[in-house]
């Protein structure tokens, strides 16, 4: 079989020894794997450190059928009606069945209320891994129902040595340099890394343009502007612009989280005008008018009230 073309599929871990990180996870995974059997799980954590690699990896080594279903585009409750409940209704020559809803955290609340009894129709029969950036957008009835586990990203030294591997198994000739600018400026998303790789990879050689780690580097950008007493807001537009980000939901929470570096004293405010646009987004074809509506209220209430 040829082997895929993207990297970050190519090297996507199979078995759990090739797995990085993560032991006592790992550990625990094994024993069901020897088993045959899993519980119902949710893997959650930040982008790109390998959640759906370990669900895919878990179907890979059970004897089981499963069904894969990237929840960020099918995300409503037809899809638990017409796909999962279907799935998990028919006989299967596998003794366990397994539903992966990756990115479940984008699945209606009406979706996650439908998919709570489909988990407990089947139960017998059949098992559910969901992946999520954010475990806060998982209702607690099925949390209740799941083995809620953290991802933790590897340290930066064991992504590096990953990142080694690769490269000289793919003969790519690399500074030292390159590879640690890669690894602190996309940290600790390990798709991000590989990908970039990818893309710098001149005949053998890593080149990296400077322009492939804007998309990272602007948030910092971004707080770096709100700091300043008279912040500029076609700087902020320009900043979004050049990122070719379409999807702010990092934005939102590094926003949040740094609101008192930038608002020091309206921390409130920036609280509530970020609740109010994240919750629009959803509802947003052009996400980047959205933000941007954002940035100019966080804009206004920076400036000095007048008395």
């Amino acid at each position: 079989m040829k082997d895929h073309s993207l990297l970050v599929e190519r090297y996507r871990s199979k078995t759990l020894d090739k797995y990085v990180g993560n032991e006592q996870i790992k550990t625990k995974l094994q024993t069901y794997i020897d088993q045959n059997d899993i519980q119902n799980f949710i893997f959650y954590g930040p982008a790109g450190t390998g959640k759906t690699t370990l669900a895919k990896l878990l179907v890979n080594n059970l004897d089981c059928s499963h069904l894969y279903i990237n929840a960020s585009d099918e995300r409503g409750i037809e899809t638990i009606r017409d796909k999962v409940s279907s799935f998990a209704s028919t006989m299967s020559f596998s003794p366990l069945k397994v539903v992966i809803l990756d990115e479940a955290d984008f699945l209606t609340i009406q979706a996650q209320a439908s998919l709570r009894n489909v988990i407990e129709t089947f139960s017998r029969t059949t098992r559910f891994i969901m992946t999520c950036n954010y475990i806060e957008r998982i209702i607690d009835p099925l949390q209740s129902r799941c083995q809620v586990l953290k991802i933790v990203p590897p340290s930066k030294t064991e992504v590096a040595k990953h990142l080694d591997k690769i490269l000289k198994e793919e003969n790519i000739n690399y500074n030292l340099d390159i590879l640690i600018n890669i690894v602190n400026t996309h940290y600790p998303d390990i798709r991000k890394m590989l990908n970039t790789i990818q893309l710098s990879n001149k005949e053998g050689k890593l080149e990296l343009d400077k322009s492939v780690l804007v998309a990272n580097n602007y948030i910092n950008e971004i707080i770096k502007e709100l700091k300043k007493k008279n912040t500029n807001f076609r700087t902020l537009r320009q900043i979004i612009a050049d990122s070719g980000v379409k999807d702010f939901e990092g934005l939102y929470r590094e926003l949040f989280d740094k609101a008192n570096i930038y608002a020091s004293g309206r921390e409130g405010s920036v609280a509530v005008i970020l609740n109010e646009h994240q919750y629009h987004s959803n509802f947003r074809i052009d996400k980047e008018i959205n933000i941007a509506s954002a940035l100019a209220k966080i804009i206004e209430i920076k400036k000095p009230q007048v008395i």
